[in-house]
């Protein structure tokens, strides 16, 4: 399912709006890479790389791919990162035949999959286009227990040229919970107004770091803290000098 066809080109306007930094995120990337990568090479691949938001910081000073479902996000990454190399496809079964140094799927991208299985191949999947040492870190999204049903939510952006409304109240099917976004959107041309479903799975630690170790990582979790949540960050057993 290609979740934001409708909703791409106002994704980065209501993200802004919020106060997400991302150059702030993608330094603390950087530095977590730096800290545990062991194989020699500098190639990253972006996850779930949306509009290119964190790519365009890690392109600085990485050799970075992305990779994102959604034809429309990935239109806006290629014009803000053209240097990159773009993949349309999903993050379960991809093979591009590449080795990186560092895989990063950041702001809950991951929780998209649709089941634990899917889950447990991507993060395999992750291991198997990763060098010997490199690392691979994964932003979560909320954890069961951190959901509430019914809680009301809403998201503005107040732009000269363009106003836009998203909310929605939540919901949830026992481990994955469901946004019902309802969008409003005024332009100069008149105001529209459409509706999007997001599901996304809810994980526990427990889920994640045992996806991690059957992977083959060596796990380091729960003082790295991008955004407000703790990431994860696994290494890639084996010995580095066989992927270089």
């Amino acid at each position: 399912m290609i979740t934001f066809s409708r909703s791409a080109q106002y994704y980065d306007a209501l993200l802004t709006a919020s106060g997400k930094n991302y150059a702030r995120e993608s330094a603390v990337v950087g530095e977590l890479i730096a800290r545990y990568k062991r194989s020699p090479g500098n190639r990253l691949l972006d996850v779930g790389c949306g509009t290119g938001r964190h790519l365009e910081y890690l392109c600085e000073r990485f050799e970075c791919e992305g990779l994102d479902i959604d034809r429309s996000m990935l239109g806006a990454a290629s014009e803000r990162c053209p240097k990159a190399r773009l993949h349309l496809t999903d993050m379960i079964g991809f093979n591009i035949g590449t080795r990186f140094d560092a895989i990063v799927c950041l702001f809950g991208s991951i929780a998209y999959l649709p089941t634990i299985q899917r889950f447990d191949q991507t993060v395999a999947n992750f291991a198997r286009h990763l060098a010997p040492g490199g690392v691979a870190i994964v932003e979560p999204w909320l954890k069961p227990n951190e959901w509430e049903d019914g809680k009301v939510v809403a998201s503005f952006a107040d732009l000269p040229e363009m106003k836009i409304a998203r909310m929605h109240v939540t919901r949830r099917d026992d481990c994955t919970a469901i946004l019902n976004f309802h969008y409003m959107v005024a332009l100069r041309d008149g105001v529209r107004s459409f509706e999007e479903t997001h599901r996304l799975m809810l994980l526990t630690d427990e889920q994640y770091r045992a996806a991690f170790l059957r992977a083959g990582f060596e796990l380091h979790q729960g003082t790295h803290v991008l955004g407000d949540r703790d990431v994860f960050v696994g290494v890639l057993k084996g010995n580095p000098a066989a992927g270089a």
